[in-house]
């Protein structure tokens, strides 16, 4: 489905998703600004601010605040999770682990369809009825309202890898996984999160509906009914309710979303730009329904496939939305045209990239031999 082309009277830039960004201007205070955000962030021809970025990406030396009822919590939702993982593979029967996997699919889907590619980024539209079922999503996932999961990432991404970063990844990788949820915020995260524009998210009444009634709606959708439903439909023991459908479930979830703040931000080539932490990682993207292809999505935040290649085999929620698009329920569907992605691949990308890697000024002689050592030693 093609997307609708989009402009900004804020600074002249025009997105298409066949065509990407024609024109820009630059803005004033962008200095303070690391990363792009919506397609009226970008400032040049290929996506990227008009800064030098890697200046500004500086994180405080300072002692942690910690927040001991946090790391009294996760601490018992990982013991609880291992009882629950050993319980999943010798009592638990098998409509319990289907119906835990079905609370994972769909838990994962709020939060990559939902909270992230709508919500925080604005990828694509959605009608009511689609809105409806990732807001459901997003309960059942149990990962802050939507609202201020989309909130907490958009500052994420305008203030990546600093100080007003959450879960700011020059700070480690297990400050970036878990450690920023057991801490206190850092001033700067609250005062960029004030400073944001929001006025889209609470014009959503949906959304807003879920933040008013959270901590009714998200003890029922997360941990009663996970522990009710198996109990009741197929007499399931409590233990396995409780510790395998809920805790594992839930803890699983959890985890395999943080590595998309970890490991996407540490291992894994950047084929996109070679200058920021983010990194293209096959593995989180397996278990995230395509949220590990991160290098690509921090240098274009608004492509609802947050990937460049529409695989549907390691992103489950381009596949989603793309099944809603067919009925009309999403609409304007944002991507990035290939000639966009070609010019900010040449400039700034590690040379790894599977079409225009070859022939990058960033590939040196010895790269050059090292390849033609491994191919002829392959053959």
């Amino acid at each position: 489905m093609p997307p609708n082309a989009v402009s900004s009277p804020a600074n002249g830039l025009a997105v298409n998703s066949e065509l990407g960004p024609v024109l820009s201007n630059s803005k004033a205070g962008a200095s303070k600004q690391t990363g792009v955000l919506f397609e009226d962030d970008a400032e040049t021809n290929d996506g990227a601010l008009d800064v030098n970025v890697i200046e500004l990406k500086m994180a405080e030396k300072r002692k942690l605040k910690w927040v001991w009822r946090n790391i009294i919590l996760f601490a018992y939702l990982h013991m609880a999770a291992l009882y629950g993982g050993y319980l999943l593979l010798t009592q638990a029967k098998w409509q319990t682990i289907v119906f835990s996997v079905f609370l994972y699919v769909a838990g994962m889907l709020g939060i990559t369809g939902g909270a992230h590619r709508l919500w925080a980024h604005r990828a694509y539209k959605a009608k009511w009825p689609l809105r409806l079922i990732l807001i459901t999503f997003n309960t059942i996932a149990f990962q802050d309202a939507a609202y201020h999961w989309a909130r907490d990432h958009r500052v994420h991404h305008k203030f990546s890898e600093t100080d007003a970063d959450p879960h700011n990844a020059t700070r480690g990788f297990f400050f970036s996984h878990v450690g920023w949820l057991l801490c206190k915020k850092h001033p700067d995260v609250v005062a960029k999160g004030k400073s944001l524009d929001l006025t889209d998210l609470r014009a959503d009444r949906i959304l807003m509906f879920q933040l008013k009634h959270y901590f009714v709606l998200m003890p029922l959708a997360c941990f009663i009914l996970p522990t009710v439903i198996p109990m009741m439909c197929w007499n399931e023991s409590l233990l396995c309710s409780w510790f395998v459908s809920t805790m594992f479930r839930w803890c699983f979830q959890l985890n395999m979303t943080w590595l998309v703040n970890s490991a996407a931000h540490k291992f894994g080539g950047r084929p996109y730009d070679k200058n920021i932490n983010p990194s293209q990682s096959p593995y989180v993207s397996a278990f995230t329904f395509g949220e590990g292809w991160h290098n690509y999505h921090h240098v274009f935040p608004w492509d609802y496939k947050t990937a460049e290649w529409g695989n549907y085999s390691l992103n489950m929620t381009t596949a989603f939305i793309d099944l809603f698009a067919k009925i009309g329920w999403a609409y304007d569907l944002k991507s990035v045209a290939p000639e966009t992605v070609e010019r900010r691949v040449r400039r700034t990308g590690d040379g790894s990239h599977e079409l225009w890697g070859w022939g990058d000024k960033d590939m040196t002689a010895e790269d050059e031999q090292r390849v033609l050592f491994v191919d002829t030693k392959t053959q």
